[in-house]
């Protein structure tokens, strides 16, 4: 299989934890997405441009980060990232979409907000952004009251989800007056799948950062 992403990619983190907890080989195809040529011969391959996308062997396109990690789970013969219990099954996968349109996207729309010269910013663009991580952070805070992870005792594809966005959030949303969040992360970071997914995307974050 091969994997078309970039290490900055929120979507493309949440991939590669599920490829590390799983331990499923795959073949790493790292695109600047900032570079136009690589954009248009990206598009050559998947249309709609946006990574990560998946390629099986028998060249097989599976796009969006849920749907590969879906693919991913039912393919391992080991961890599993999504449970068999229906109803646990189900709570996993709203955690996975609340994250990503809640938590993940609203701190991406900041994060490159607060990219933009200061007079460029858009108040009310961080600001909505602001209310919608709130609002998560709340809830994440009351969820890990009895919980080492979003669902428990178990790393699941909500994890997964939710992990890439605290990553970039400590700079432009810190959660340091959140205890349980604060502890969920430092957990997080003594897994050898974060860590992996971390020392990966150092370079190309500081790359970025001095450009």
């Amino acid at each position: 299989m091969k994997l078309y992403y970039n290490p900055l990619s929120t979507y493309s983190q949440k991939v590669l934890l599920a490829f590390h907890e799983t331990g499923i080989e795959f073949e790493p195809e790292v695109l600047n997405m900032f570079d136009e040529q690589v954009r248009a011969d990206f598009r050559k391959i998947y249309p709609i441009g946006k990574i990560p996308l998946l390629i099986l062997e028998n060249g097989h396109p599976i796009p969006e980060s849920t749907i590969i990690i879906e693919y991913l789970n039912s393919v391992s013969e080991g961890v599993k990232l999504i449970p068999d219990d229906p109803t646990e099954a189900r709570k996993t996968r709203f955690l996975d979409r609340m994250y990503d349109l809640y938590l993940n996207n609203p701190i991406g729309t900041k994060f490159f907000e607060l990219r933009k010269p200061q007079d460029e910013q858009n108040p009310k663009v961080l600001a909505e952004a602001d209310e919608k991580i709130n609002i998560m952070y709340d809830n994440m805070e009351n969820n890990f009251s009895d919980k080492t992870w979003n669902r428990g005792e178990r790393f699941t594809m909500a994890d997964c989800a939710c992990i890439p966005a605290l990553f970039y959030a400590q700079q432009i949303a810190p959660f340091s007056d959140k205890p349980r969040i604060q502890a969920f992360w430092e957990r997080a970071c003594e897994r050898e799948s974060v860590q992996k997914v971390q020392q990966e995307v150092k370079p190309y974050l500081e790359a970025m950062n001095n450009s």
